[in-house]
C-alpha cells in the first residue's frame, strides 16, 4: 500500500478527530448518504436461553464486566438484557484516533477501556460516561515501535486485552513489556498508575505480551506472541516463571478453577501451576490448512478458548472449511474416551475463518464468519466479507455435536459478537452495501433459537464506523456499545 492510498481516510480522521478534546463527546462525522432505510425487521420478543454461569474469579470485577469476553470462562454472554428493537436510538462520539477494543464496566456502570493506537500515538486508558459517551479520564500508556512484520491494524498489544480487577483497577500489558495497574481516582475523573511489573527480564525486545489474566489464587498468567511464551507472575513476590512453546499465541486465554486453556497457532493446551511454574497438563494438535486466510492474524485458530459447562472447552481450528472443535478439559481421560469430543465444519470451503471467540450458553456454541476482512486503511478497505453465523450444540452425553442452524445473510467483518441469554438475541455489527454502493455499518440482532435476523439498525456509513476487531459490550443499562476507528457507537431502546 502506498502513502497516497492511505492518505484520504487517515488524513480525514486525523483532521476531524485530532481537534476533538478528549473530554467532549463530539459526534462522529456522517458518511455518505444511503438510500436504504435505517431500520429493518421488527422489534423482538424476549426468548431467554439457558445461560452458562461461569464461576466468579475473586481477583476480577464482577461477571460479566471484567474483560472483553465477559468472564473467566470467556463465554461472551450476558445474563442481562440488551436492546429489543423498540424505537431504537443510535448515538456515537468521536475521540482521538484509536479503537477501544475491550470494554469493561466499573461498579458505577462507567465504561473502562484501554484503546490501542495507530502507530503514531500511544495507547490510552479511558473512563467513559455510559450515557453521554464523554471521556471522563485518560492515562497515556507507553509507546514503542512495533516489531518488524507487524500489521498495524492487527496489532492488539498494549491494551487490546486487559482486565478490570475486584477493586476496579485496570491491569494492562504495555508495548514496553510491562504490566501497569491503574486505579480510578476523584470519583472516576482520573486514572493513576499504582503498580508496575517489569517483564523485560523474560521477554526479548521484539516480543509483546498478548494478554494477561489472574487465576483463582491471584497469580497473573500472561502469554507472548513471538515464541509463544506462557508465564506466571506472582504479584506479591514479583517472581516470574516462563514456559516456551516455540509457537505463536495471538489470542487471550480462558481460566478455570484449576486449569488455564491456551491456544497457539498449532495446538490447544491445558496448563496448571506447579510450584509457581506453568506446566502442560495436556496438548493436542488441531487441524490446520497452513493458510493465513483473509481476516486472520496468522495461520492458526482465531479464537480465545471458551470453557463450557460439563467439563468442555472449545475453539475453532484452521482447516478449510474450519471446524468448531470441542475438547474434554479433564487431565486424565476415562477408558475409551478421547480428548476431542467433536469437530463440526462451519461455512464453506475457501470462505471460512474467524478471529473472534466462540459464544457459549448451556451446551451451545455460536461462531461468526470473518473471512475476507482486510486492512481498513488499505486500498481494499470496505471490501465485502463472507456472510455467516452458525450454532453448534453438544449432545447431552458429550459424545457428539451437531449444527442446528446457519445464518447466511449477515456479514460481520470483525466484531466480537455477544449473546444476551435474557433476550435470546445475538448482537453483532455488520457491513453491507446499498443500491448506490454506500458502505453501511449496522447493529444486528439474530435469534439464538432460530438463527434468523430479528432487526438491523444503521450505525453510520463510511470508514469512520469500522470497528476493526473491537468487541461489542452490553452495559448494565441495557445499552450496546462498540469502539470504532473514530470513536464509540452505542444503541439502546427508545
Amino acid at each position: 500500500m502506498t502513502g497516497r492510498e492511505r492518505l484520504p481516510f487517515a488524513i480525514a480522521a486525523l483532521a476531524v478527530l485530532g481537534a476533538c478534546a478528549t473530554a467532549t463527546a463530539t459526534p462522529i462525522p456522517p458518511g455518505p448518504p444511503s438510500v436504504a432505510p435505517a431500520f429493518s425487521g421488527a422489534p423482538a420478543t424476549a426468548h431467554p436461553a439457558t445461560p452458562t454461569i461461569a464461576p466468579q474469579n475473586p481477583f476480577l470485577a464482577r461477571n460479566p464486566n471484567n474483560n472483553i469476553h465477559d468472564d473467566t470462562w470467556m463465554t461472551d454472554a450476558y445474563r442481562r438484557g440488551g436492546p429489543l428493537g423498540h424505537k431504537l436510538v443510535a448515538f456515537n462520539a468521536a475521540y482521538m484516533p484509536s479503537v477501544c477494543g475491550s470494554l469493561t464496566f466499573d461498579r458505577h456502570g462507567r465504561i473502562v477501556s484501554v484503546c490501542p493506537s495507530l502507530p503514531a500515538t500511544p495507547p490510552q486508558a479511558r473512563i467513559i460516561d455510559p450515557n453521554t459517551l464523554e471521556v471522563l479520564a485518560t492515562y497515556d500508556m507507553p509507546n514503542a515501535p512495533d516489531p518488524p512484520g507487524t500489521k498495524a491494524y492487527q496489532n492488539f498489544t498494549g491494551g487490546g486485552y486487559f482486565f478490570l480487577d475486584q477493586k476496579d483497577r485496570v491491569w494492562s500489558a504495555t508495548k514496553t513489556r510491562h504490566i501497569f495497574v491503574l486505579a480510578e481516582g476523584a470519583g472516576g475523573m482520573s486514572l493513576n498508575k499504582v503498580g508496575d511489573y517489569d517483564l523485560t527480564g523474560v521477554l526479548s525486545s521484539d516480543e509483546r505480551i498478548t494478554s494477561a489474566l489472574p487465576d483463582f489464587k491471584g497469580r497473573i498468567w500472561f502469554v507472548s506472541k513471538k515464541d509463544g511464551k506462557v508465564g506466571i507472575l506472582n504479584p506479591k513476590t514479583r517472581k516470574i516463571s516462563v514456559f516456551r512453546t516455540g509457537e505463536e499465541i495471538e489470542n487471550s486465554f480462558a481460566v478455570g478453577r484449576r486449569g488455564v486453556y491456551i491456544a497457539s497457532d498449532k495446538r490447544m493446551y491445558r496448563f496448571s501451576a506447579r510450584k509457581g511454574k506453568p506446566q502442560v497438563d495436556w496438548k493436542v494438535t488441531y487441524r490446520n490448512s497452513g493458510i493465513v486466510k483473509p481476516s486472520q492474524v496468522d495461520a492458526g485458530t482465531g479464537t480465545t478458548p471458551t470453557i463450557m459447562t460439563g467439563g468442555l472447552v472449545a475453539i475453532t481450528d484452521n482447516a478449510d472449511p474450519m471446524n468448531i472443535v470441542v475438547y474434554r478439559t479433564t487431565i486424565k481421560l476415562r477408558h475409551g474416551q478421547r480428548r476431542t469430543v467433536c469437530q463440526v465444519p462451519v461455512f464453506s470451503k475457501g470462505a471460512s475463518a474467524t478471529e473472534n471467540s466462540l459464544i457459549t450458553a448451556g451446551r451451545s456454541l455460536i461462531v461468526e464468519n470473518n473471512y475476507g476482512y482486510q486492512d481498513p486503511f488499505g486500498p481494499n478497505m470496505g471490501a465485502p466479507t463472507q456472510p455467516g453465523f452458525a450454532r453448534v450444540d453438544v449432545n447431552k452425553k458429550h459424545t457428539a455435536c451437531g449444527k442446528l442452524w446457519t445464518n447466511t445473510t449477515e456479514r460481520a467483518p470483525s466484531v466480537v459478537p455477544k449473546l444476551s441469554t435474557k433476550t435470546g438475541l445475538i448482537y453483532t455489527y455488520t457491513q453491507d452495501r446499498d443500491a448506490i454502493n454506500t458502505q453501511r455499518w449496522s447493529w444486528a440482532a439474530i435469534s439464538f433459537k432460530t438463527g434468523k435476523t430479528a432487526w438491523k439498525q444503521l450505525a453510520g456509513t463510511g470508514g469512520f464506523y469500522n470497528n476493526n476487531y473491537a468487541g461489542l459490550a452490553l452495559g448494565p443499562n441495557r445499552t450496546a456499545y462498540l469502539g470504532t476507528v473514530s470513536g464509540m457507537v452505542a444503541l439502546k431502546d427508545g
